[in-house]
């Protein structure tokens, strides 16, 4: 199977930002508006957009969920320890893809083979052909049963991390994906 790269496009895209870059260069290292968002992966978030944000203003920590695994966390320490936020925010999404396999499901994947899974009306079902690994098994996908739930979790293990100072405030929000409006989730704010 032949599959074409996108990197002729990537790098004519990075050639004209170049051509823009202008002073952006001399943009401080602390993010200038003072917060970070952890957020999910997924293409159609942007956080710039739904969170009005420009080159150095924040601190954007991304991965498959937005969940607040130990690198999540280990990103948001260095954020306000180093570089002065003093707010952080968990925006989780709907229909996530994290939402539509449990961490069984994903280690079985991998089992089988290291190909793309396809998504059938069933659920993911593996397409591939061996050999796959039993790595998989050692790992905690950090998948999503419930979004407010899980955005719950995410600000209470944050807000109760012991390298997480009580003055940081944490909010907790859900970003429609049809309307692009960020939800507060209640019972997933901390104050300061």
């Amino acid at each position: 199977m032949s599959q074409t790269s996108v990197l002729p496009e990537i790098l004519e895209a990075n050639a004209q930002y170049v051509d823009s870059f202008g002073d952006k260069g001399s943009l401080a290292l602390p993010p200038a508006r003072g917060f970070a968002i952890l957020t999910c992966m997924d293409a159609r978030l942007d956080p710039a957009k739904y969170a009005g944000l420009a080159e150095g203003d924040a601190h954007v920590i991304r991965n498959a969920g937005g969940r607040a695994s130990d690198d999540a966390i280990r990103s948001l320490v260095i954020s306000y320890k180093l570089l002065g936020t003093k707010e952080f925010f968990v925006i989780h999404h709907t229909n996530c893809g994290m939402e539509f396999f449990t961490s069984e499901l994903m280690a079985d994947l991998l089992n089988s083979s290291l190909e793309t899974a396809a998504l059938t009306d069933e659920g993911f079902k593996d397409v591939g052909t061996g050999p796959g690994s039993s790595e998989g098994a050692y790992i905690n996908f950090l998948t999503i049963r419930n979004q407010e739930d899980s955005v719950r979790e995410d600000v209470a293990r944050i807000a109760n991390h012991p390298l997480v100072p009580r003055s940081i405030p944490i909010r907790g929000f859900i970003y429609d994906v049809r309307t692009g409006k960020l939800n507060a989730v209640e019972g997933a704010t901390r104050e300061s």
